[in-house]
């Protein structure tokens, strides 16, 4: 996944800092369902080497705004997140997790996506959220200066 997809990931040479960071790599996305996974480390980690919070927070948004923006890619509109309920349920000190991300509801002006973490090696799950995203006109781009 590329953002010549238009969904940049961790592995996307056109990738902000901020995508880059977050260590998420889109693997297979349609308009209702996204799996990816993410190497989390030690850039993740809070100071008592636990992954931090805001990481799961962040790949929640992002997983399911790419899927939610795969579902509106062909009417002109793209989908911005609008509420993310984001639970941390386990502790992690880092390591490879998988992320699915499901379209829970997908209607004219918005969607509701269920994201969910697990951790690769134990399949337990480590976070869940519930984003909430609203179907907007895409806006022109900016010219370059």
């Amino acid at each position: 996944m590329t953002a010549s997809d238009g969904f940049p990931d961790a592995s996307s040479d056109d990738a902000s800092t901020f995508v880059r960071a977050s260590g998420l790599v889109v693997d297979e996305v349609t308009s209702t369902t996204l799996r990816g996974h993410a190497e989390l480390g030690t850039d993740h980690l809070t100071a008592w080497g636990t992954v931090h919070g805001g990481v799961y927070a962040s790949i929640v948004e992002s997983a399911g705004g790419a899927g939610a923006g795969a579902a509106v890619t062909g009417s002109g509109q793209i989908a911005v997140g609008i509420h993310n309920a984001t639970d941390f349920l386990r502790a992690s000190t880092g390591g490879r997790v998988e992320v699915l991300a499901e379209a829970l509801f997908q209607g004219r002006s918005q969607q509701l996506w269920d994201v969910v973490i697990n951790q690769s090696e134990s399949g337990k799950v480590l976070a869940r959220g519930q984003l909430r995203l609203q179907n907007v006109p895409r806006p022109d781009p900016a010219p370059h200066a």
